[in-house]
């Protein structure tokens, strides 16, 4: 485990800018390489020439194309959080079908630049324990967003809010990775409106509709 661990890991972390630059041509020569030839084929001598650097260079900062990918992967969950801090503007849209719609559209354009890539890292890239704790710190993180967007939006009619931002993070993900990578992905603006009708659908016509908050509490 531990020589497996140490096997997806970086190398070399860069301390000075030339190493830095060398490090990021390295991740776009990969993200070039994969998408194009998968991952069987998406060889690390691939990955060197398209990054203009000696298979011996590429090795000193990654030991194999897998650690490579993982950290491809890593970047395109940060990428995600990212999107959600600059998408919050401090000022709650005033409905709940705007609410949804700026969440699903967040979450589609992370996913749309390339959908070849995506799939490989999505479907291909190996599970380390550092890749699985990134993942697990990026659904907290996502579910607490989601919670906050809907708990006190008086259009909401769900009684269980940690059960519905749970759904609604995980609906989101998995529908938008599942057709936005797809040998033949949904149309984006398509794939948003129908996800955005269902969920919010779901939001305000579930159980303890129409209800107010009051009347929970009353009858707690």
């Amino acid at each position: 485990m531990a020589s497996q661990r140490h096997g997806l890991q970086p190398r070399k972390q860069p301390r000075q800018g030339r190493a830095e630059v060398t490090r990021q041509r390295i991740l776009a020569a990969a993200a070039h390489v994969f998408a194009e030839y998968g991952h069987a084929a998406g060889t690390t001598n691939r990955i060197a020439e398209r990054a203009r650097v000696s298979i011996g260079s590429l090795y000193q900062y990654y030991p194999n194309k897998d650690a490579i990918l993982v950290e491809l992967l890593i970047g395109h969950l940060d990428a995600g959080m990212g999107a959600l801090t600059r998408g919050d503007d401090g000022q709650a849209p005033d409905s709940l079908e705007e609410v949804v719609r700026r969440y699903v559209r967040l979450t589609i354009d992370n996913h749309r630049d390339d959908p070849q890539l995506l799939r490989v890292m999505l479907e291909q890239a190996p599970r380390s324990p550092e890749l699985l704790e990134k993942t697990s710190q990026y659904q907290q993180a996502r579910t607490v967003y989601a919670r906050e967007l809907i708990e006190n939006h008086p259009e909401v009619g769900v009684a269980d809010m940690e059960v519905a931002a749970r759904l609604l993070v995980s609906t989101v993900e998995l529908v938008v990775h599942q057709l936005i990578a797809a040998p033949d992905p949904l149309d984006p603006a398509r794939l948003e409106s129908e996800l955005v009708a269902m969920l919010t659908g779901y939001l305000s016509g579930g159980p303890g509709a129409g209800r107010s908050r009051s009347e929970d509490v009353r009858d707690i």
